[in-house]
């Protein structure tokens, strides 16, 4: 550019973007603050409902805020039969993802969600994903055993509502809880791979299911949402606490990553781990079943020793939903349900003060150089 010394910042670490009201991570003191309150305090203090309304509309709700609020996320749960024969004409063996980001797509088509976007209007359209998506996750999850999609209910809490609609039934007031605190945890985290994704697709002035699908598509990788499901299918490979340390060793020794550890931004810690380790340890308690924390531990331990990288919430998080009963294939669908939330708020923060997202590259291919015709070329390798 002009002669001028251009310095590369891979993944636009360390950029400062734009401004946000949203969320802030402070990673010296290991806090992160959603509009200025603690995550740790809204995931033991609040439910998920409470903490989706203050991402979406700045405060925590008083009571008759939060009334209406559930009353309308309860309204909208139920998803019309175009999209649920979507869901049916899957191919076999598709990824839980594909199947919401497509439905996604789809419902962007449709109805109230169809149009154009403003920064007022699009927080009642992100009300009514928010009451969609979890009624998308559990019918394909069903759909995907060969079971029939069982429909919402408007008589439970978001949380109770999402197991009914993935079981039949509502388990114990310990899983639901640990549930619940878990999509608060997951619900919002500054400008994410994936919320980034949302607010660039946004400041083009398309449409919020568009900005969402973005985003879904972003979650998907394993180096952002799918890391949960990685940790479970590395707790599995491991099998026992016995194999754990050696196990890590010989992954470290091939360089292989160790999913569930490490983080961009926090460098010695991910603030939201103690507590989604409390909610774990409270499940594993809760059916008996502790195989995966004394693998998680050994694993944990290792790490500490030989690379002093810490773990993030995947890491917790993955065993977590294991032990509630959920595969693995739908951890990454459950971080989507909650982090819509979060994509929602930025679209919205986006819209209000908006500029199309478009960075510079800088060029590093051949020179400027001659166009030689064709029948001058001469003949080269087929590629």
């Amino acid at each position: 550019m002009d002669g001028q010394a251009i310095r590369v910042k891979k993944g636009l670490e360390g950029v400062v973007f734009d401004e946000t009201a949203i969320s802030e991570v402070i990673a010296e003191r290991q806090m992160l603050l959603y509009r200025g309150y603690p995550v740790a305090e809204l995931a033991d203090r609040c439910s998920f409902e409470e903490v989706a309304y203050l991402l979406l509309h700045g405060d925590l709700p008083d009571r008759e805020q939060l009334g209406a609020f559930c009353d309308r996320e309860r309204r909208h749960r139920p998803i019309d039969e175009g999209t649920i024969a979507l869901l049916r004409s899957s191919p076999p063996g598709h990824l839980p993802m594909d199947a919401l980001r497509t439905a996604v797509s789809y419902l962007g088509m449709t109805g109230p969600l169809r149009g154009e976007e403003d920064a007022v209007g699009i927080v009642r359209k992100a009300e009514l994903l928010l009451a969609a998506m979890p009624t998308i996750v559990a019918a394909d999850s069903r759909l995907r055993k060969g079971e029939e999609p069982i429909p919402p209910r408007d008589d439970l809490p978001f949380s109770e509502n999402f197991f009914h609609m993935c079981f039949g039934k509502i388990p114990s007031p310990e899983l639901v809880r640990a549930f619940d605190a878990s999509l608060t945890l997951y619900a919002e985290h500054g400008f994410n791979a994936s919320s980034f994704t949302a607010r660039v697709v946004a400041s083009s002035l398309s449409d919020l299911c568009s900005a969402v699908t973005a985003a879904i598509g972003s979650l998907k990788g394993p180096l952002h949402g799918g890391a949960n499901e990685a940790v479970m299918r590395m707790l599995v490979e491991i099998g026992s606490p016995e194999r754990a340390r050696d196990w890590v060793l010989a992954a470290l020794a091939d360089r292989r990553k160790i999913m569930g550890f490490g983080h961009r931004v926090y460098r010695s810690g991910d603030s939201r781990v103690p507590t989604m380790k409390r909610y774990r340890d409270r499940v594993a308690a809760a059916v008996g079943d502790h195989r995966w924390i004394a693998i998680s531990d050994v694993v944990e331990e290792t790490m500490r020793e030989r690379t002093g990288i810490p773990a993030n919430l995947d890491f917790p998080a993955g065993p977590t939903y294991a032990l509630m009963g959920f595969d693995s294939a739908l951890f990454t669908p459950i971080f989507a349900m909650a982090r819509v939330a979060g994509w929602c708020a930025h679209v919205a923060e986006q819209l209000a003060s908006n500029r199309i997202v478009r960075p510079l590259g800088a060029y590093v291919g051949p020179p400027e150089r001659e166009v030689v015709p064709l029948e001058e070329r001469g003949t080269g390798p087929l590629p």
